[in-house]
């Protein structure tokens, strides 16, 4: 690759950090026929580290997976259509014998599966043309009880089903289904902790000890720093420890974060060179300048109360007493009251995230703009 730093998905063993742990834990759980929810703040490397067991041998070679990411959903109908457009993707190398077997059994869609040329697959349904989309859901977990090798289910930001106006009893319909289906297993991703603990260890909630519980921790700095150290010097290029642990530090071990800035440190040191403490704040400045007009609108376009709570909270970095007396006073914000409205508007925004009573911007880089740009 021509940059080791990868930032847009899992590309292999050879460019993944460390989670050894995690790995095997999380593929033994599931070659054991475990559900797992598996939680974590977002950007901590959940999706790649489901492939990456996804990827290993005694998975690869004995089940089918499949990885459904439902954080764009907004109802049961997107639900389903994302669950079976996944299915049909990961589907096309196995041969078109387990494909048309899909297209047998999910009979309520079948004649908007269409094949190229080639004899692929293509997943032509439509929203608006699913009819019925329960029918098609007891269809597709039909499949997958049906299926010559065991599934494996991975639904990433499984929290926002709760969000499905359309389907006030998702939950329990899914955990019938999950229940009655013994030839899959389910891996429950997200990175909403409270919604998530709720779903699980909520004695009300249908899934209510259904699952193992795997929370996510960032990666050690000291794993970080040998595989990027190593990756520059595989390319002919020094990396000294301090700077890595100065990226770490800045960025809290958050990996997502982390790999940007390495990234673009990597492609900025040439062949034979060191990459110095200095080069840090440069790369941070790029990714900072290339966001400022989507930054600025963003801030513009947020209601006045939100927008002034949005900085006040980017300022302080991490924010506990969101709502307290002082941290109002402190930011002149109009009053509690507002600021917690302003809050519940930000989440549902997807601009700030909330782990452990803590609140900050979910856009670290974000973060950062507004304390380089704006007044309080």
């Amino acid at each position: 690759m021509n940059n080791p730093f990868v930032t847009n998905g899992y590309a292999g063993e050879h460019y993944f950090c460390d989670r050894v742990t995690e790995t095997q834990s999380l593929t033994k759980l599931l070659c054991n026929e475990n559900n797992v929810a598996l939680i974590s703040p977002r950007r901590l490397g959940k999706t790649d580290l489901i492939k990456h067991c996804f990827a290993q041998d005694e998975i690869k070679n004995q089940y089918y997976t499949f990885v459904v990411d439902v954080y764009a959903t907004t109802s049961l109908r997107e639900f389903v259509n994302a669950l079976g457009k996944s299915i049909i993707e990961a589907l096309k190398p196995k041969g078109k014998r387990i494909i048309q077997r899909f297209i047998d059994v999910v009979a309520s869609l079948r004649a908007d599966v269409t094949f190229d040329v080639f004899g692929q697959p293509s997943w032509g349904v439509g929203v608006g043309t699913m009819k019925d989309p329960e029918t098609s859901l007891d269809e597709i977990f039909n499949f997958l009880e049906q299926a010559d090798h065991h599934c494996i289910v991975a639904i990433d930001e499984f929290q926002q089903i709760a969000s499905y106006s359309d389907a006030p009893n998702i939950e329990a319909r899914l955990r019938t289904h999950i229940q009655n289906c013994r030839n899959a297993n389910f891996i429950f991703a997200g990175s909403q902790r409270h919604l998530l603990n709720e779903m699980f260890a909520s004695p009300s909630r249908p899934f209510y000890q259904s699952v193992t519980i795997m929370n996510l921790q960032p990666l050690a700095l000291e794993a970080y720093r040998d595989f990027a150290v190593n990756l520059f010097d595989e390319a002919g290029k020094t990396l000294p420890g301090e700077v890595v642990d100065e990226v770490y530090n800045r960025f809290h071990g958050v990996t997502a974060y982390m790999q940007r800035i390495m990234n673009t440190l990597f492609l900025r040191t040439g062949r034979g060179e060191e990459c110095d403490l200095r080069a840090i704040d440069e790369a941070v400045d790029y990714h900072l300048n290339m966001a400022n007009d989507t930054y600025e609108a963003l801030l513009r376009q947020l209601p006045a109360s939100q927008s002034k709570t949005f900085v006040a909270i980017a300022m302080e970095g991490k924010v506990k007493g969101v709502t307290s007396g002082e941290f109002v006073r402190k930011y002149n914000l109009q009053s509690v009251s507002s600021v917690n409205s302003a809050v519940k508007g930000l989440l549902a925004k997807d601009l700030l995230t909330e782990d452990k009573g803590y609140y900050m911007a979910y856009d670290a880089f974000f973060a950062l703009w507004i304390r380089r740009n704006v007044t309080h």
